[in-house]
Formats: C-alpha cells, structure tokens, sequence
C-alpha cells in the first residue's frame, strides 16, 4: 500500500468529534456499512428475469432483494427466505439439485446460526453454524448409521461429545480437531470398556482397560510397544486373556471405531449469492415487463487468468478514488504510486527489512545461527511422550558444541568465524514445535534454507534485534540475558499453558540458542525462534500495539511516514473490535486464561498485537473487474478477483481459521472526545475485516528496574495510566481495556 494511501486511513487516528462530523474523504468513504434502514427506497414486489438463467420473486428495493424472496439459479439451486440489502439475512432455506436442503439462519448469505442441514444420502446435522462451519453445539446422524451429538469447532467435532456407533460402541469424553483426544471413555457392544486419557484418536498416558468378566489392565498406553507398560489383573472367573497383548487394543478393538467423515457440503450458497450493483445502468432485459434490471454478478470461486484486465480494472478505480480526493502530486510521485498500485493489484507488498548479504555487519552471526540450528534440529533423536520429565527443564547444563571453520567430527566445514553453540532445553523446544504442529524438515527449510534472513530496519525498545526467515513463518530476536533467565524459569509453566490451551494466544517459542563468538572479547549472543504472526497471504493494511495504557502510547512516526508496516498503540486505536457470539465468548476465555499465566508468572509490559486485513480493499476492485470482464467481446468471461478474495472465501483455506488466526470480523470506527480518551466513541460505520492477533512481549519481569521506573513515572503521571505496574494490576488492567476494545457483534 502506497504510503499517501495510508495516510488516507492514518488520518483518522486522532481526528476530533468536529472533525469528524465534517465527514472527512478516507480510504473507505465509498465503502462504509449503512444502518439497516437508511437510505432504502420504497419497497416493490417483482419478479425478475436475469440473462444468465436466474429467477428471483420477491419484494425490491434499493436495486436489489431486501424483505422476503425466492432465488433460483439457472443450475437448480434455490433460497427461499429474508434479504438484506442483496444478501441472504436472517430466517431462509436453501436447496441444492442433489436433494439436500438446509433450513435455518443465514448471516450475508452465509450458514450462520442455528440451522439444520440434511444431506441428499440422509446426513443430518442439527445445531449452530459460524460463517458456513459447524461451531458451537450440535448433533449429528451419519448416513451410515453413527451418531454424534457435543460440541464443534470449525466443522470438526472438538471439546466434549458422545459418539454412537451402529455396532454399538460408544465414546463419551473429549474430542480435538475430529479425533478423540483428552479423558474419555470408550465402551465397546461386547461389555469391554477403556477408561483414560487419549490423543490424536488413541488410547496415550493413564488408563484402565476393563473386560466383562472382571478382568482389568492398568498403566501407562502408548502405540509405541517401548513405551507402554502396565499390570493384568485377572477377574474372579479367572477367564480372563492371560496373554493378551495391549496392542491388540490398537489393532483390533478400534478398527471397528472410525469416525465416519460424512457428507461434504461443496457449495455453499455464500458462494452462489450473487454481488447486485447499485446503479441503474446496464442490466438485462425484464422479459415481462420489458424494463431493465440490475444484474446479479455470480461469485467464482478461484481466480481467472485475465490479469490485463483485472490490473487495468484496479489501477482505474485507484485513480478514481484519488482524483477525488484531489491530491497534488508531482509527476515521480505519481510514478511511484503508479507502480505501487500495480503491486497492490498483484497482490504483492513490500517486505519488511534489509537482506543480510555478504559484507553485513551480522552476515557471519546470521551463517552461525543457520549451522547451529541446522545441527541441532537434523540430529536424530528417539520419539518422546508429551509428558515431560522434570529433568528435561534443567537449565544448568552447560554444554556447548564447537563448529571450527574446517569442521569437526559432529559438525560441518563451513566459512564462516569459529564459534560455539549451545541449546537450551533441546528436549523441551523439540516436543513445543511437535505440539505445535511444525515439520521439522520445514523448520530447517525456512531458517537454515539457501535464502538468506532479513534484518528489521530498527532495533526494538528492549534494544533487541529482529530477523525474519524470507517465508516470514518464524521471528528471531536477540535477548538479554535477563530474558533468558525469565523465559528458562517460567518454561515448565510455559509448556504446561500452551499444552493444555491450544488456541492460547501467547507468543509460540521454537527455539532458545546462544551462539559465543571466539577471541578476546567472548561475546555471546542469545536469540529465541518465535511464530510470526503475521505470516499470512493477504496483506496487513493496519497494525496495532495494545497495553491499556495511555502515557507514551501513540506512535513516533509522523503522519507522513505512517504505511501499513507502521504499529500504531493505543491512543492511535480508532476502532472497536467486534467478533460472531461463539468467537467473542472463546476470545474472552482464552485472554482470561492467558493472563493468568502471565500474572502467575509475574510477567507485565505485554500487549495485544493486531493486525487487519480490510475486505472492501479486495471486494472493491472484485466490482472493477467483473465490469471489464462482462464487457468481453464472448459475453462470457468469469468474473475476476483477487487472490485476497480466493483466499478469504475458498472453502478449503477455513481450516486455517482458529482463534486470532483468519479470523472474520468486523470494526467499527471510533473518534475521540478528548485526547487522552482510551477508547473513542462509536460513529456507527463498519468494515469487514480479517484479524490476526496475539499476545506478545511476555519475557518482563516486574524487576527492580520497572520497581524504579514505577516509582519514578508515578511521580509525574497518574499512576494507572503508566506501563510499568506490578503484574495483578496490569492483568487487570489489559483485561479491562481488551474487553472494551473487543465486543461481541449483534
């Protein structure tokens, strides 16, 4: 994004009420949400023949549906039910050609809410829906006869639930992304039962296996035959299998207990409903009463190969946009922002931070870390049990590997400066980033792969230094040695947190290393690997900084530096978060619980970081692009659109959706009363957004450094309104703040 384009947004920061009112040109002035009863014209009863096939009857208004109506697409489909403003709104059915139907909410032509859907071969799902998902409560009827009925969570059975199978087993326990996984209790038809814990659909850790008869086996389950161990008891009929084999467990007795996969949904009617454009151009032919009609745009559901037009499509309506707003530019100015939109419509951005090339001051310290965790993570080592032994938390080891330029027995020749290495807790960070789902040959792949890291322009406050891997999966910052001692005291805690939450919003650590450079000096450099967070696809137009706190808490940057890598904090904030009921109720339980952690751990200083994808900058040149391409010579091109759009509603990319990651929402603009006002007033526009947020910073401990700045700060400022406060009072306090930045979307 071009940097006079950001200033448009930017210049809502610190807008006053007065000005506000003056309704000053932004980036999104075309494209705010009316309350629902304004500006609609009368509403008209019609039916509409549309040239592509389509069918709508029903009341109009506005150009498009609105009230109730019936939509019938050329290929058969149908939707029955409310409209609001050209979108499925409220109480409706929708049918597909197959025979299946679903009966229930609808939220902007998506299944959101309560609602049933009932397959063409018979499966039935009754229950609550989130943005065409199964989220939240419901129960299910198989087409093959299993039944399933507890909660869901992003189209997968997760969190408590009781499966039925036809043959009459059941389970009743917990369940994580469509597997058994947590305590549980699975009874077989036969009288059999297994009471313990489970992981990934598998009986793992403590666990009691009962038979009919009386007979029991107690222990420790694993599918690895060198972990597993416990104690047959035999039953009082004696009749028990006296050589039976655990494994048999594994083999036998749940094969017959898969999870059936069901029926797919493959489209969805959010991916039928057509885009209505709001003028009384152009349209197609009412056959009856021979008037024209606005034309329904259908939506596709990847992108076309038509880039010419979808470039030219994007840049003109980029040049509309700021011939209205008349700004006086030179000619290289208008060059540069030229070639910035071109970017913009390639879906290409501009990459935070310097390469570090040969001749960098930090070449040589990137090649040693690159060696060093290219050995650390390619040796082999056994498979281990997510139960930790205390052991594998101590820090006192202090053994370090050598890597001499010609190479050693254990390490490579290599050309950069002798060094030594050392990891810390390798047992632990190799089990977080299996819990964490990373590959370890693509954990190697990003960091130590023949692209080189880039450097972040400035160091932090903390004085650390960043780096990023050039696919910008993983962060790498340098640490004081105070750090290390927080983050190597609070780990066993750290892991315990993160196992037991996955949706936790704190910072994921991969890895802790330490690298001492060889000569007089002995300088020891420490870094952690840490998850970027905004690792994404689609392009951060706005970040934000959150602690809530007011003192310090605006931006250095003046307004003409400010672009979309920009972070802006608090009293830059000119938005209100608003999340879909199930998320906003998940969100709080998970900050909760985040801050406990961090307050039992006498952490503070951290802060929310957020960044937001605005959707009206995709879905306004998607209306740019359709337009070229309806005015083809064929007649028939697909409409066009940006990856950004492909991404956000292509059906296979929602399993990368969870709590702070993807996430849809919406934000409501804010303007302040007075200056020092944290969180601003409501003016009542919206913007669809895509949020990606985290807790960050979790590494400052109340010390006698922020003792002493606490004292000092609190003799010229109000004391609650600074960032160092003892670890209850900033819990409290970023609760506080969080949760009235965040609300719940009505």
């Amino acid at each position: 994004m071009s940097k006079e384009l950001g200033n448009i947004v930017k210049a809502k920061i610190r807008k006053s009420q007065a000005a506000a009112k003056k309704k000053a040109v932004t980036l999104f002035a075309t494209m705010s949400v009316a309350h629902v009863d304004d500006d609609i014209d009368a509403i008209t009863q019609t039916q509409k023949f549309f040239s592509n096939g389509d069918i709508y009857t029903g009341q109009w208004a506005d150009h498009c549906p609105h009230g109730q109506g019936k939509y019938v697409w050329s290929d058969g489909c149908v939707y029955t039910g409310e409209w609001l403003k050209g979108k499925a709104m409220g109480k409706g059915r929708f049918s597909w050609p197959t025979g299946a139907t679903y009966d229930g909410q609808f939220k902007n032509g998506y299944l959101d809410g309560e609602g049933t859907y009932t397959g063409s071969s018979n499966d039935t799902y009754k229950g609550s829906w989130v943005m065409n998902m199964k989220h939240g409560k419901g129960a299910r009827s198989y087409e093959n006869g299993d039944q399933y009925e507890g909660e869901w969570k992003r189209g997968l059975q997760d969190g408590q639930g009781r499966y039925l199978w036809k043959n009459g087993n059941k389970f009743i326990g917990y369940w994580k992304n469509g597997r058994t996984h947590g305590s549980g209790t699975m009874i077989w038809a036969n009288g059999h039962r297994y009471d313990g814990s489970w992981e990934d659909g598998f009986p793992r850790g403590n666990g009691t296996l009962r038979w009919a008869d009386g007979s029991f086996y107690v222990g420790v389950w694993s599918k690895d035959p060198k972990e597993q161990n416990g104690t047959y008891y035999p039953g009082p009929s004696h009749a028990g299998p006296i050589n039976w084999d655990p494994h048999d467990v594994y083999l036998v007795d749940l094969s017959g207990c898969l999870v059936c996969p069901g029926e797919k949904i493959y489209i969805f009617p959010s991916q039928k409903m057509p885009t209505w454009a709001n003028n009384d151009q152009g349209g197609s032919l009412n056959k009856k009463s021979g008037t024209k009609v606005s034309e329904p745009r259908n939506r596709r559901m990847s992108l076309d190969g038509r880039l010419t037009n979808f470039i030219n499509g994007y840049t003109k309506e980029l040049d509309e946009s700021f011939g209205k707003l008349h700004l006086n530019l030179s000619n290289s100015s208008k060059g540069a922002l030229q070639r910035e939109k071109e970017l913009i419509a390639l879906g290409q951005t501009k990459r935070q931070g310097e390469t570090i090339c040969k001749g960098h001051k930090n070449y040589e310290l990137m090649l040693n870390l690159q060696l060093g965790i290219r050995h650390s993570v390619g040796r082999p080592a056994p498979s281990t049990s997510h139960d930790l032994k205390p052991t594998a938390f101590d820090t006192k080891e202090k053994i370090w590997t050598k890597f001499p330029p010609e190479g050693s027995k254990h390490t490579p020749p290599h050309q950069s400066c002798d060094f030594k290495w050392k990891d810390y807790c390798p047992l632990v960070f190799r089990t977080l980033r299996k819990l964490f789902k990373v590959d370890p040959a693509d954990y190697m792949l990003s960091i130590c792969g023949n692209d080189a890291l880039r450097e972040l322009s400035s160091p932090g406050k903390s004085g650390s230094f960043f780096y990023l891997t050039h696919d910008d999966k993983y962060m790498i910052k340098t640490m004081k040695k105070s750090e290390v001692k927080v983050l190597k005291r609070m780990l066993p805690a750290y892991y315990s947190h993160v196992r037991a939450f996955e949706d936790t919003l704190v910072t994921k650590f991969f890895g802790l290393h330490c690298v001492k450079l060889t000569g007089p000096a002995q300088k020891k450099v420490r870094f952690v690997i840490m998850g970027n967070l905004f690792c994404t696809e689609v392009a951060i137009h706005r970040r934000f900084d959150l602690k809530g706190s007011s003192i310090g808490r605006t931006t250095d940057k003046p307004e003409a530096q400010i672009d979309a890598t920009t972070t802006l904090k608090d009293l830059d904030l000119n938005f209100i978060f608003r999340l879909q009921k199930l998320w906003f109720q998940e969100f709080c339980r998970q900050v909760d619980r985040d801050c406990d952690f961090l307050e039992q751990e006498r952490i503070m200083d951290y802060s929310l970081l957020i960044g937001l994808h605005f959707q009206e900058a995709s879905e306004s040149d998607e209306g740019h692009s359709t337009a070229v391409a309806e005015s083809n010579s064929e007649g028939t091109a697909p409409r066009l659109s940006s990856a950004d759009v492909d991404l956000l509603f292509d059906p296979t990319r929602w399993s990368s959706m969870r709590l702070g990651i993807n996430m849809p929402a919406r934000v409501e603009e804010t303007v302040r009363s007075y200056e020092t006002q944290l969180v601003g007033d409501p003016t009542g526009e919206f913007h669809d957004v895509i949020l990606f947020f985290g807790i960050i910073d979790i590494l400052q401990d109340y010390d006698i450094s922020k003792k002493l700045e606490h004292a000092y700060k609190s003799i010229h400022y109000d004391p609650t309104s600074i960032s160092a406060v003892d670890p209850k009072q900033y819990s409290r306090r970023f609760r506080d703040f969080i949760f009235k930045v965040f609300a719940e979307d009505a």
